[in-house]
């Protein structure tokens, strides 16, 4: 996972990017967690010789004009304000003492840094870094906008604090930029990087080429929104939680705290109070349990229904959007088959028009092909039938002759062949009874 980290703030200057490997330890976000901070002693003295971050007592005697850039542990004393880290610790990773550096720092109220650690932790957590191939391309940048306000007239207090999202990975990348003001009750904004750009002083481009915006995700945009509002969604809640602990100024509860009786001095009791106050304590305890009990499983109830009831509106929500667009996409279908009726209807007249334009056409090259053809052809072809009904007698006349011809010739071919026969047999009867003769002769 690669970070970067920049803050900004007056009196403190620009610390320098951080690039680092790994993964935080996100169970120490919001803990409380405070190391000594260290000085980036080059911001107040560029000739210095000492190691490249020390701590405050070190610097303050080498470093000369010691805090003249930079903010000093000195400057939120007597204050409200703590020293809240613009990237936290938890998302180190080879250096993380670099995160403890007062350029690295802003003043915030401990609600409020305990918020923003919470909200980058979980963020980082849900969403960017299972968004990112688990981190491996993964830049962000933290900031802080300076508000008019000042701490000892030297460190300006934030007007808002950012977390800019930069996911390098090649075919799916994406950006997103957060904004947390510094209102107690405000809670963390996601904004697009380039309206981020915008809310900073000269409007500086935080990722080259804008962190490839041609060719980002927007399916892992949605579902960073989505976890984006789910941690809003909980600090509405926990926020809700707090505000119901905390007693009005003039509710009963604090006015009753006001008019109860001054403690007793102790040794000042009879021994008889002091033995109801033996026997009685068991009991008290035992109802403050089944109090704090009840209280707690009040509680899951009500946490239980609470996430019941959003569930259900946000599957309502999600029929509804469904419905919707289904609706929306019907009607858009209807309409546009509505609108390219009379299109249809002109095509179909067009190829009509078309067809008997051809008819006509054709119809035409047949009337200049019969006027083309001679007169003559023309009397020949109206005498034709005429001629062939003249002619059929004496074709029918031909046809007897052809066939009274062929059984004559049939007729003559039989009594020859009959005729031809009988000489055969009479000579060959003569020269048999000649020979009988001459034989008869010769033997008398």
């Amino acid at each position: 996972m690669r970070f970067q980290a920049q803050a900004r703030n007056d009196r403190q200057g620009t610390a320098p990017g951080s690039r680092q490997d790994g993964v935080g330890v996100p169970a120490l976000l919001g803990t409380g967690l405070c190391l000594t901070p260290v000085l980036s002693f080059q911001i107040d003295d560029p000739t210095s010789t000492l190691e490249e971050a020390v701590s405050e007592d070190e610097a303050s005697a080498s470093v000369e004009s010691l805090g003249s850039q930079q903010a000093l542990s000195a400057d939120y004393l007597g204050s409200d304000y703590q020293s809240g880290q613009l990237y936290p610790f938890s998302l180190g990773g080879d250096a993380p003492e670099a995160s403890f550096t007062l350029t690295n720092s802003a003043p915030m109220t401990q609600s409020f840094r305990e918020r923003w650690y919470l909200n980058l932790d979980s963020l980082t957590e849900r969403a960017l870094v299972p968004q990112c191939g688990d981190g491996e391309d993964l830049y962000l940048l933290t900031g802080a906008v300076p508000s008019d306000r000042r701490l000892q007239d030297r460190v300006a207090i934030p007007e808002f604090v950012w977390l800019a999202a930069c996911c390098a990975a090649p075919g799916g990348g994406w950006a997103m930029g957060f904004v947390k003001h510094a209102g107690d009750s405000d809670i963390i904004e996601d904004v697009m990087v380039s309206d981020l750009e915008k809310l900073l002083p000269s409007t500086p481009q935080l990722f080259h080429n804008n962190c490839g915006e041609d060719e980002q995700d927007t399916e892992k945009m949605k579902k960073i929104l989505e976890v984006a509002n789910q941690v809003q969604e909980e600090e509405r809640a926990v926020r809700a939680r707090d505000s119901a602990r905390a007693p009005a100024p003039n509710s009963p509860r604090s006015q009753r705290a006001a008019l109860a009786p001054a403690a007793v001095p102790e040794g000042s009791g009879s021994l008889l109070g002091k033995l109801t106050g033996f026997v009685a304590t068991p009991f008290i305890q035992l109802f403050r349990w089944f109090s704090y009990l009840a209280v707690a499983v009040l509680k899951g109830v009500v946490c239980f229904l609470w996430c019941v009831a959003k569930q259900v509106v946000h599957g309502v929500e999600g029929c509804l959007y469904r419905l919707g667009a289904a609706t929306t996409s019907y009607f858009m279908a209807i309409g546009e088959e509505l609108v390219s009726i009379p299109w249809k209807v002109l095509k179909v007249v067009a190829k009509v028009i078309r067809a008997v334009l051809r008819i006509l056409c054709c119809l035409l090259k047949a009337v200049c092909r019969l006027l083309s053809v001679p007169a003559r052809v023309l009397v020949d072809v109206a005498a034709f039938p005429v001629h062939t009904v003249g002619a059929i007698p004496v074709v029918c006349k031909d046809i007897a002759v052809g066939l009274g011809g062929t059984v004559s010739l049939l007729f003559d071919a039989a009594f020859g062949t009959v005729g031809g026969l009988f000489q055969v047999v009479f000579s060959v009867c003569k020269r048999i009874g000649y020979k009988a003769t001459l034989d008869n002769s010769g033997e008398l």
